[in-house]
């Protein structure tokens, strides 16, 4: 079987696995713009839904390269907090990307709020582009509680807090996470999706 190139719209290593032990089975090799030697532009996310955030880095990512381009956007929504950060996720501290900046604002809004009020859940919407025009948009989420306190060192964002079935995303494995995850959902659709088209 031929594999088919798509370029990942991230440098994000984890991101990279997960695709790529999922769709690899559908003939699609994953590869990011560093992979291909070039530098991939910062698109700014103005847009007010994942949906949205997803395909403007989609549709950038397709422009540069000139094929299929995957992006998703996820972030974590928590009831008591009227659903933040949600598309501000990853700069819910005000500092793009430092997970334990963004870990300990989370505790501290969510301080003496009791375990039945700390329902939450992870979305992950996925977009996906072609030079053709085509394009897929899905969407997973899974739900859980926020923790009082981290725990386990896997996954990344605010997995130590994130407690699904008794126990934190922080201590679930990439395979284990993969089953139950908003991203592993997503990333199932989609596949169910360019199995029709590819």
């Amino acid at each position: 079987m031929n594999k088919m190139d798509f370029l990942l719209a991230s440098n994000n290593k984890k991101k990279l696995g997960e695709l790529q032990r999922i769709l690899s089975p559908l003939g699609i090799n994953i590869v990011t713009a560093k992979m291909l030697g070039k530098e991939l532009e910062e698109v700014v996310e103005d847009g007010t839904t994942f949906e949205e955030n997803a395909r403007i880095k989609a549709v950038a990512g397709m422009k540069a390269f000139n094929m299929p381009t995957i992006a998703d956007d996820s972030g974590l929504c928590v009831d008591y907090l009227d659903g933040a950060p949600g598309i501000f996720s990853a700069r819910f501290s005000g500092e793009h990307g430092n997970d334990e900046k963004n870990n300990d604002l989370l505790l501290e809004k969510l301080e003496s709020v009791p375990e039945e009020k700390r329902d939450a859940h992870y979305v992950c919407a996925v977009c996906c582009v072609f030079p053709d025009g085509k394009e897929i948009t899905v969407r997973g989420e899974c739900h859980g509680k926020i923790g009082f306190e981290r725990d386990g060192n896997e996954g990344f964002g605010y997995d130590p807090l994130f407690i699904i079935n008794g126990r934190t995303f922080g201590n679930y494995t990439s395979e284990e996470k993969d089953k139950i995850s908003h991203r592993g959902k997503a990333l199932r659709e989609l596949a169910k999706e360019l199995e029709k088209i590819i």
